[in-house]
């Protein structure tokens, strides 16, 4: 039950958090983005599980590897984003946070318009 460990992790941190609030603020801060990391490279660990998986999906549905390549790599700059976003405002610095999150629409617009022309091209063959 990997979310009960991720449940106590992140209670535990954020209770610890509280505690040294009062005394040292700034070691409130840092616990709760050790937490955070933490519980990131956790499911940094799991991702890959998830990539195998996916390979294997790719191989029976004869899926072209380009494009889910590219839905991982989206996906990959949403979780990035959310984290750092996250942090980021959680430090008090949210002009920081919305620079992150306007790079991360960017950067996944420029991943989608090969795929796009792809449809656009293969509605052209068709018409």
């Amino acid at each position: 039950m990997d979310i009960l460990k991720i449940a106590v992790l992140a209670i535990s941190g954020v209770l610890l958090a509280l505690m040294l609030k009062q005394a040292k603020p700034e070691y409130s801060m840092f616990i709760s983005m050790a937490v955070c990391v933490c519980i990131f490279i956790y499911l940094l660990s799991r991702l890959q599980t998830i990539l195998g998986y996916l390979k294997q999906l790719e191989a029976l549905v004869h899926i072209d590897g380009i494009y889910l390549d590219t839905i991982l790599k989206m996906l990959g700059i949403t979780y990035i984003t959310q984290f750092a976003s996250d942090l980021c405002k959680d430090a008090g610095y949210s002009a920081i946070a919305g620079q992150i999150e306007l790079f991360a629409r960017v950067s996944i617009l420029f991943l989608s318009f090969p795929v796009l022309m792809a449809l656009v091209q293969m509605i052209e063959d068709v018409l």
